[in-house]
C-alpha cells in the first residue's frame, strides 16, 4: 500500500466528508488550505467534480487528520486496505459468514472500545457454539484492515510458532517492513506502530484462545504485556477459570471482556433472525415447512419454540434445523426436540444406536479414533487406525455427516468433526462410561503409531 496510490471516495464517504468539514466550521477552500491541497481535489472527493483517476492516499490522510476522522470514513475500507486473508483461513471465514446474522450489539461494543482507547485487548467470551468464531470471521471480512489468526486444534493450527509466523507475514506485507523477518511479536508490533498513519490502527483478530496448544507458561501465544499506541487485539475464548486466563498485561494497557452470556435477550433476537433466514432458504424451506405443518404450528410459533430450545446456541441451530429439514425428526413432536447443544449431541448419539444393547463397539471406536486423530483424515486412514473395515467406517461417516466437515481439496476426501464442542461431548465422563470406551488404550495406540512414524494420511 503506497501513499502515492490513488483511490476513490465511497458514496457514504462523500456524505461523511461533507458533514465533517461543515461540523468543523470549514469551507471547502479553508479545508483545502489546511490540508495543503486544492479545492478541486476536495470537490473530487465530494463528488461535485469528476474524479476518473482518484486521489492520492497521502492527501486523503491529511484531510482526515485535519477533520479528525479516519481515511476509511472517506474511502471504503475494502478500497483503502487490500484484503490479505491467509489462504488457510479463507474457507473457514467463508463457512462462518455464509448465513451470518445479527450480533450488532457485539460489533458496537468492539468499535466503542477501539475508539475510546489508545490500544488494548478486547475479549469476547462465550460458551461453545455461541458464535465466537463467526463473530471473528465477520469482523475480518467487514474490516479488511484487520490481521487475523484462527486457532483450529483439529488442523494443528494452534501453536505459538505458527501464530507468530502468520501474523508476522501479514504485518510485514501491510506495512512493507523489511527488517522484521525474525522479530518477536513485541518487536514486530513496535516496528509496525511506527508505520501506522494518523487516524489508522492495527487490529489483530485471534480466535479460540482456548484451543491453543502451548506447554510453556506466560501469556497464551506470548501475547505482549505492553502494546504500542494504535495497536489492538480482538480475542475470543470460552469461559475459563481465572488460573487459565493466561493474559496478564500492564495496568497501562486497557482491557475489556464482553461475555455473550450476559446478553440473553439480544442473543435471542439474533437467534430468531437466523431461524427466519433458514425458514426462507431455498435449501431448507420445503423440509422445514412440511415438518411445521405436520406439527400444526405457525412459523412464528416454530421460531419462538426452537429459539428457546437452542439456549441461544447457533451451533445447535446449525445442526438441528438442517436435520429437521432432511426428515431426521419426522417421528418426533416439537416437545421432544433436544434442548441445548449437549442435548442435541446426546439425542443424535441415541438415534444413531450408540446406546443400544449390545453396544456397537466397532462404530463407537471409529468415532473416538476420529476424535483422537485430531486432524482431517480419509476413510482409508480412519479404517486403518480404528482397525475396522471401510464399509463400517463409511456407515459411521454417513450417520454423522452433519457433524463432519469434508475437505474436498484432498483426494481421497478427508473428514474431521466440525466443532470442538462435539469432542468435548465425547469426553464427557457419562458418555465415555456408557460407551465403554477405553480412551487410554485408543490414545496409546495412536501415540505408538505416531512414534513409529506411521500416523499419516497416506
Amino acid at each position: 500500500m503506497m501513499l502515492s496510490d490513488k483511490v476513490q471516495s465511497s458514496q457514504e464517504g462523500k456524505i461523511k466528508l461533507q458533514n465533517a468539514y461543515k461540523q468543523a466550521g470549514l469551507t471547502i477552500e479553508k479545508l483545502a488550505d489546511k490540508a495543503c491541497t486544492s479545492s478541486d481535489t476536495i470537490k473530487r472527493l465530494l463528488g461535485t467534480k469528476d474524479c476518473p483517476n482518484g486521489v492520492e492516499r497521502r492527501i486523503i490522510l491529511k484531510i482526515a487528520e485535519v477533520l479528525k476522522i479516519k481515511p476509511t470514513d472517506i474511502v471504503a475500507p475494502k478500497d483503502w486496505y487490500p484484503q490479505q486473508i491467509p489462504p488457510e483461513f479463507e474457507r473457514l471465514i467463508k463457512d462462518k459468514t455464509e448465513s451470518f446474522r445479527g450480533r450488532k450489539f457485539v460489533f458496537d461494543a468492539i468499535e466503542e472500545f477501539f475508539n475510546n482507547n489508545p490500544n488494548g485487548y478486547f475479549t469476547v467470551v462465550g460458551d461453545a457454539g455461541m458464535g465466537k468464531s463467526a463473530i471473528s470471521a465477520k469482523y475480518v471480512l467487514d474490516n479488511p484492515e484487520a490481521i487475523c489468526f484462527f486457532n483450529v486444534r483439529a488442523e494443528g493450527m494452534n501453536r505459538p510458532e505458527l501464530f507468530l509466523k502468520k501474523i508476522r507475514k501479514q504485518v510485514m506485507n501491510r506495512y512493507q517492513l523489511q527488517d522484521a523477518a525474525d522479530a518477536d511479536l513485541s518487536s514486530l508490533l513496535t516496528k509496525a506502530s511506527e508505520k501506522i498513519s494518523a487516524g489508522d490502527r492495527l487490529i489483530i483478530v485471534v480466535d479460540a484462545l482456548d484451543e491453543v496448544d502451548q506447554e510453556a507458561t506466560g501469556n497464551l501465544l506470548y501475547l505482549p504485556t505492553i502494546l504500542p499506541e494504535n495497536v489492538y487485539f480482538l480475542l475470543t475464548i470460552r469461559p475459563y477459570n481465572q488460573n487459565d486466563k493466561r493474559l496478564n498485561v500492564s495496568p497501562s494497557v486497557p482491557t475489556q471482556e464482553f461475555d455473550l452470556r450476559d446478553y440473553p435477550e439480544r442473543s435471542s433476537q439474533d437467534v430468531k433472525e437466523y431461524i427466519w433466514l433458514l425458514l426462507n432458504d431455498g435449501e431448507y424451506k420445503q423440509g422445514l415447512s412440511q415438518w411445521i405443518e405436520k406439527q400444526n404450528l405457525s412459523n412464528t410459533e416454530f421460531v419462538e419454540e426452537v429459539a428457546t430450545k437452542s439456549e441461544n446456541n447457533f451451533m445447535y441451530l446449525r445442526c438441528v434445523l438442517p436435520a429437521i429439514a432432511e426428515g431426521f425428526y419426522n417421528n418426533k413432536p416439537l416437545d421432544e426436540l433436544p434442548v441445548g447443544l449437549q442435548g442435541y449431541y446426546y439425542s443424535h448419539w441415541e438415534i444413531m444406536g450408540m446406546t443400544s444393547k449390545p453396544l456397537p463397539k466397532n462404530k463407537i471406536k471409529i468415532v473416538y479414533v476420529m476424535c483422537a486423530i485430531r486432524s482431517a483424515a480419509s476413510r482409508e486412514v480412519i479404517a486403518k487406525y480404528s482397525k475396522q473395515n471401510e464399509l463400517t467406517v463409511q456407515e459411521v461417516l454417513d450417520g454423522w455427516a452433519q457433524f463432519l466437515q469434508k475437505q474436498e481439496n484432498y483426494q481421497p476426501l478427508r473428514y474431521r468433526f466440525y466443532h470442538e464442542s462435539f469432542r468435548d461431548f465425547l469426553h464427557r465422563q457419562d458418555i465415555v462410561q456408557a460407551a465403554e470406551a477405553d480412551l487410554r488404550k485408543i490414545n496409546a495406540e495412536l501415540f505408538k503409531m505416531i512414534t513409529r512414524g506411521k500416523l499419516s494420511n497416506e
